[in-house]
């Protein structure tokens, strides 16, 4: 009996030698450490102008609440709607913000561009601006852009930019008092968060695209 238990332990032996053989080697690697974590970058300082006579020249981007910028490649793409020469034009960037609108018709050589913010800080920026690019035919005034138009001369604009803030409903508002603004023919741009709906009667709507959380709708006053 003691050889048998002899045999049966020298068999759980070899058998455990050879598990432990046939075991990979432990890694001698050291461990990666982990990747660091994206830090997001905040919104730009500055934009730049995208066409025409100021082209790449830079307008200060302030920090300011619920501001929000047009971008450059809605900018392009609202451009390519209206065309490049805009000279002679009038035109109302009536929530101008940076300027960033009126500025790149401006820039495009219409003869008067006229920029309304309630912001003081936005306002002395579009100021500074205008005066950096010697845009003679730049106006900027600290107004409420409803009671503006709503004093304005009917029928003595070719352009009118409407880019109200997004967390509240004056988009079609603001249409319908820039409509009466308008020459024949004349353009209506509009952004906003979501789908305005139909344009105001007596205006047709020309082109529409989304950019992200941005609608924008291109309308035109009947001839």
């Amino acid at each position: 009996m003691r050889s048998k238990l002899s045999r049966s332990s020298a068999l759980a032996l070899a058998s455990a030698s050879a598990t432990a053989s046939a075991a990979p080697p432990a890694s001698t690697q050291p461990e990666r450490p982990p990747k660091p974590q994206r830090i997001r970058k905040p919104p730009p300082g500055e934009i730049r102008l995208i066409g025409g006579l100021w082209k790449r020249s830079k307008l200060p981007v302030p920090a300011v609440p619920g501001l929000r910028p047009t971008p450059d490649r809605l900018r392009e793409t609202l451009f390519n709607w209206l065309g490049q020469d805009l000279s002679g034009w009038r035109v109302l960037d009536a929530f101008a913000g940076t300027g960033a609108l009126g500025l790149e018709a401006a820039s495009r050589g219409a003869a008067s561009v006229v920029l309304l913010d309630q912001s003081p800080p936005l306002v002395a920026q579009m100021k500074a601006s205008a005066t950096r690019l010697g845009a003679a035919g730049v106006t900027v005034e600290r107004a409420d852009a409803l009671l503006w138009m709503s004093r304005c001369a009917p029928a003595t604009l070719d352009l009118v930019f409407l880019d109200p803030p997004f967390d509240t409903d004056l988009a079609y508002t603001a249409a319908l008092a820039a409509q009466r603004l308008l020459v024949p023919g004349g353009w209506l741009f509009v952004e906003s968060g979501r789908p305005v709906g139909e344009p105001p009667p007596g205006m047709h709507a020309r082109r529409q695209c989304r950019m992200g959380a941005v609608v924008a709708e291109l309308w035109q006053a009947a001839v």
